[in-house]
């Protein structure tokens, strides 16, 4: 019976008028809209990662400026608004044009126009995109005597699979600045602006040209426009993870700081309310099963193909300190690779020192921790990560069993087996792999350690052993372990609560895996 009175959760569903009408779960954001419709600035730019609710939002808005105010019952916005005046909307979903070239780009342009110039006609003289969208918002205004309201959805979605290409990256750039560029000579003529998308570029026309946009992505009073906050949560799926934990056999406070651990940790600005990631979120509640939704939704080729372009190791995508400039800068002026990771949701704010004006950045959540790990292993492991993960499932086995030895020879009998990959005749290939299989068993894990005497290649903690590892390639294990001796490493965990378990591990060239090794307590 109390399964009948939940209301479902909206998986998928991006559509304002057909979640309420569905009667599906909602988190009221109608709030955030009437700020934004009477707020200071007409022109807004919203940056969030992908999935992460901003076509649900789009759509919000296009039913606020519809009119369609009993879609509105009972929600924020019914007690703040009076007015109910209802605007032309052109709503522009550029999602669809995701991998495309210029020819299919201008093709799907032109669809979405066309759409809207059966509405409010066509000029003649109007034939480039950017005549046609001025010529529309012009006549819109005019037949309805009402100012026009322009919702564009990943405005950016277009550029991201090719912003590692120097040829076609320009070419799809001149296109959509072109259809961007009416939106600032057609002031006089639009009410409201409203764009969002997961990176800035900035030689669009709309950062360059229109300079009365108002960013909110990292303002305060928008930090949870997007997502679900912890508070949200508790209080409109208390049911649905009752329901939860009742399917993972586990009390309710134990299923919450699971969803803490796996969904939670997103801030876009500080301070911030504790933000889960929605899509994950509805998806485990709505599957009574905790998984990593958001990556297996699909990992984008950009990232990947940017983290080869700056050469980023694995160990060196989180915790790292930055100016806001420097983390919510412009795609094209990026001289790392922290911005494209922040906007695009791999790297998150987790403090803010007002003195030195800098941010902690580091990795939401558990599941962006296991999923990046997963999408870089490839690149370790010649590209045979099936076997591999099933290897590392094993691994993970032996070590919660304490036994290190066994998942050191589940290792050394997998490495022998995959083909060779680039770049394995350095120690930090070996530091780099490690890192990645000891984040997929989900335990803390860290390199190059500083140590009063020097600098420890691996450190892992499960929840019961704390291990120190040295890496050395062509050599021995002997020669690993003495440097740990030598340096006295454990010294500097003492302090742990944990019993410290040293591990000196040689790594062979010519065989590609691990030689010897040797493991003391």
């Amino acid at each position: 019976m109390e399964q009948q009175q939940l209301k479902r959760c909206p998986i998928g569903v991006q559509t304002f008028e057909k979640v309420i009408e569905g009667n599906y779960l909602y988190i009221d954001k109608t709030e955030y809209i009437y700020r934004m419709a009477y707020g200071a600035s007409n022109y807004y730019f919203l940056s969030r990662p992908r999935r992460f609710g901003k076509s649900l939002l789009v759509s919000t808005l296009h039913s606020y400026f519809a009119g369609k105010k009993e879609l509105f019952k009972g929600l924020a916005i019914e007690k703040l608004e009076n007015e109910w005046m209802e605007y032309p909307v052109l709503h522009f979903d550029m999602s669809r044009a995701k991998h495309v070239d210029k020819e299919t780009l201008e093709s799907m342009l032109n669809f979405q126009l066309s759409g809207y110039e059966q509405i409010y006609g066509k000029s003649e003289e109007a034939v480039k995109l950017n005549d046609r969208m001025t010529s529309l918002i012009m006549r819109a205004c005019e037949q309805t005597g009402r100012q026009v309201v322009v919702l564009i959805d990943e405005y950016d979605a277009p550029l991201l699979d090719v912003m590692h290409e120097e040829e076609n990256l320009p070419v799809l750039r001149n296109v959509m600045r072109n259809f961007y560029s009416p939106l600032k000579s057609c002031d006089p003529y639009l009410r409201f602006v409203f764009l969002t998308g997961i990176t800035k570029f900035s030689q669009l026309s709309i950062f360059s040209e229109l300079n009365n946009i108002s960013n909110v992505s990292m303002d305060e009073p928008y930090a949870a426009i997007c997502g679900i906050t912890e508070e949200e949560m508790l209080e409109r799926m208390s049911g649905h993870i009752e329901c939860l934990a009742g399917a993972l056999e586990m009390s309710k406070e134990e299923t919450l700081l699971k969803l803490k651990e796996k969904y939670d940790g997103y801030h876009f600005t500080w301070p911030s309310p504790d933000i889960y990631n929605p899509f994950s979120l509805l998806n485990a509640l709505e599957r009574r099963r905790i998984d990593n939704y958001w990556f297996g939704s699909g990992t984008p080729t950009y990232l990947i193909e940017m983290l080869r372009k700056f050469k980023v190791s694995p160990s060196a995508i989180g915790m790292k300190k930055a100016l806001s400039t420097s983390f919510d800068a412009p795609t094209e002026r990026m001289t790392t690779i922290v911005p494209l990771l922040y906007q695009s949701g791999y790297i998150t704010i987790k403090n803010y020192d007002k003195l030195t004006q800098l941010y902690t950045l580091d990795i939401p959540n558990g599941e962006i921790r296991v999923g990046l790990m997963q999408s870089l292993l490839p690149n370790y492991l010649a590209g045979d990560s099936d076997t591999g993960l099933a290897t590392i499932g094993e691994m993970y086995g032996a070590i919660a069993g304490d036994d290190m030895d066994g998942a050191l020879r589940l290792l050394q009998e997998f490495l022998s087996t995959v083909p060779y990959c680039d770049n394995t005749n350095y120690e930090g290939h070996y530091q780099q792999l490690f890192y990645i299989i000891f984040s997929l068993f989900g335990m803390y894990v860290d390199v190059e350690v500083r140590t009063p005497k020097g600098r420890v290649d691996v450190v892992m903690r499960t929840t019961h052993t704390l291990y120190v590892i040295e890496l050395k390639l062509d050599k021995s294990a002997d020669s690993a372990l003495a440097q740990i001796n030598l340096k006295n490493y454990p010294e500097r965990f003492a302090l742990c609560g944990l019993p410290v378990v040293k591990v000196g591990i040689n790594f062979d060239s010519e065989s590609h895996t691990l030689s010897d090794w040797i493991i003391e307590g």
